[in-house]
């Protein structure tokens, strides 16, 4: 037994009778304990990720034993799995959660700054999950698809009731925040290194900055999806039992502005947070950062940046150009063989994400067996909506201490849902809403210049004329 986990969940039980003391849990409500209604929920979520397998499920029970004190066949969980969770079940939260969430609510007006039971709660449902699936001699992935799928759906129940995040996006301000033009010692060119990176270890905070990222879902999902795999490898490999093979060299296929560098460098600190990796540094690098027109030179350009990035992730950005040149005197594959040998080598602590757009990449993993035997995880980056675009539009304007009036909203919301519905290939998302921005800001800028008195209001407040090109 983990005396950790079972420690979070006697906590829980804790929280759960201090609801019922104070007025705000089941007891009233329901006629039964939030103690007892929390362990049944959390033996249903047990039950929905459990396997169909006779072994296996024999390992299950005697974890629910051990956690929860209930005491199955193997004839009668099935039954109670068959029955429990099927229907509606992962797309709703458990009914205990609700009533922790109303306590949170009522503490949170006598205190703002109260810790949220309710996110204590869902951490406490994400390891045990994590747990359980690891219990088995075997790593089912379906099993780990409804872990992910469940957790998302929690977090999401806690963002939609404002108890998700405290204080939104610091890590991911603090990455963006990091330079983004330094060149190594030995290299000239398009380089890019992120320099001294924090040694975050707090991996759910870090996921938690992911999912407070604007859109990008199926990118979110797949993230969690891997990190939770990578968890439950790391508790069978503490315990002796067989690892499941993961590979963690990844294609980013996305076009330009949805976020892929942004969740790169997230990523990194993750997997040093996992102890995947030893350093989690970036190193972001296109084709101009590897290649060199000279014969034998790519090959060394190119080991200077794997050096650079060992411990970490290089990250290189429109990576088809590697391969796109078929000329004689074209060194791009010199760089891929040189990469592809460093992914041999190093295999154990360097990592490497290939970047660029959908159909582009194809092609480039179709150029060389070996990239596409080395590169089988592709996450997606789709276009931002209009309603997303709009929102990180907002979203700037608060960072930027700015207010968009009533016309102003109203037009910036029919010209995102436009561009959304009717742009070409070279639209750039989330940097076409900064220029956007800074646009902006130079045209109120010019309108209020000449002005005889610019009070606060004036000087925060973006009108339609300020956003029209």
């Amino acid at each position: 037994m983990n005396y950790s986990l079972k420690a979070e969940l006697d906590n829980c039980y804790s929280f759960a009778d201090s609801l019922d003391n104070d007025g705000y849990g089941a007891r009233q409500k329901a006629g039964l304990k939030t103690r007892e209604m929390l362990q049944f929920d959390v033996l249903q979520f047990l039950a929905y990720l459990s396997s169909s397998n006779q072994a296996e499920l024999t390992l299950e029970i005697k974890f629910i034993r051990e956690y929860l004190n209930q005491h199955f066949t193997t004839d009668r969980f099935r039954t109670f799995k068959y029955e429990r969770t099927t229907g509606d079940f992962a797309s709703t939260p458990p009914r205990s959660l609700t009533y922790f969430v109303q306590g949170d609510l009522a503490r949170m007006k006598v205190n703002p700054n109260a810790v949220y039971r309710s996110r204590d709660y869902v951490r406490t449902f994400k390891l045990m999950g994590q747990e359980f699936i690891a219990c088995n001699n075997l790593t089912d992935e379906g099993e780990i698809a409804k872990l992910t799928g469940y957790c998302l759906m929690l977090d999401k129940y806690l963002k939609s009731m404002n108890l998700y995040a405290i204080d939104p996006s610091p890590l991911l301000d603090k990455y963006n925040a990091l330079p983004k033009n330094t060149p190594t010692a030995n290299q000239t060119g398009s380089t890019t290194v992120t320099a001294k990176p924090e040694p975050v270890k707090d991996v759910d905070t870090l996921l938690e900055e992911l999912d407070s990222m604007t859109g990008l879902e199926s990118v979110k999902k797949d993230i969690t999806n891997l990190v939770n795999l990578l968890k439950i490898k790391k508790l069978r490999e503490e315990n002796g039992m067989k690892q499941p093979s993961v590979s963690l060299h990844l294609v980013f296929s996305g076009n330009p502005g949805t976020g892929k560098t942004t969740v790169a460098r997230l990523l990194a600190n993750i997997y040093k947070g996992l102890g995947v990796l030893s350093r989690g540094q970036l190193v972001e690098v296109d084709r101009g950062g590897l290649v060199v027109g000279y014969i034998g030179q790519t090959a060394i350009k190119t080991s200077e940046v794997i050096e650079s990035a060992l411990g970490g992730i290089l990250f290189i950005d429109e990576a088809y150009t590697l391969t796109a040149g078929k000329g004689e005197n074209d060194f791009g594959q010199e760089a891929v063989d040189t990469l592809l040998k460093a992914m041999e080598d190093h295999r154990d602590d360097f990592i490497v994400i290939v970047a660029g757009y959908p159909d582009l990449m194809e092609q480039f993993l179709s150029s060389n067996p070996g990239l596409r035997s080395r590169f089988n995880k592709f996450i997606t980056f789709e276009d931002y909506t209009g309603d997303e675009l709009m929102s990180i539009f907002e979203s700037m304007c608060s960072k930027q201490e700015y207010k968009l009036d009533d016309a102003a909203r109203d037009y910036a919301q029919n010209y995102w849902a436009d561009k959304a519905a009717n742009h070409d290939e070279t639209f750039a998302n989330a940097r076409e809403v900064r220029n956007f921005m800074e646009s902006a800001i130079s045209r109120q800028a010019t309108r209020i210049v000449s002005m005889d008195k610019i009070d606060v209001d004036t000087l925060a407040t973006l009108t339609a004329a300020d956003l029209m090109e």
